[in-house]
């Protein structure tokens, strides 16, 4: 109907029941949150029973991204903005210490 009132008389198309399941925006969420903390233990697992230090040295930076990735899943299901700023600093942090430990591997210091 293309009237502006919606009491105008005309019949209306039923609409189709939908899955209330289906509708959450936090489905795509519900397998990531087991997930990400099942990751973060086999990252620790490595980091400590690592066989070199490159095996460590990549632990830990897929450490610091699973826990980003834990930081922003809970800041898409708290709803809340002030997670994803801490997402960006633990991602900023993460990645100079990750370029920190490689440069102190393979030169020996981290500051020429």
């Amino acid at each position: 109907c293309a009237l502006p009132f919606p009491g105008c008389g005309c019949p209306r198309p039923a609409a189709r029941p939908r899955a209330p399941h289906l509708n959450s925006p936090h489905t795509p969420l519900t397998p990531a949150r087991p997930a990400t903390p099942v990751s973060m233990l086999l990252c620790g697992w490595r980091l400590l029973l690592g066989p070199e230090t490159t095996d460590r040295l990549l632990a830990l930076d897929t450490l610091y991204l699973n826990t980003v990735a834990l930081i922003v899943v809970l800041g898409m299901r708290w709803n809340t903005a002030l997670l994803f700023e801490a997402a960006l600093l633990v991602a900023m942090l993460g990645f100079a210490s990750t370029v920190a430990l490689a440069r102190y591997l393979t030169r020996g210091d981290v500051v020429e």
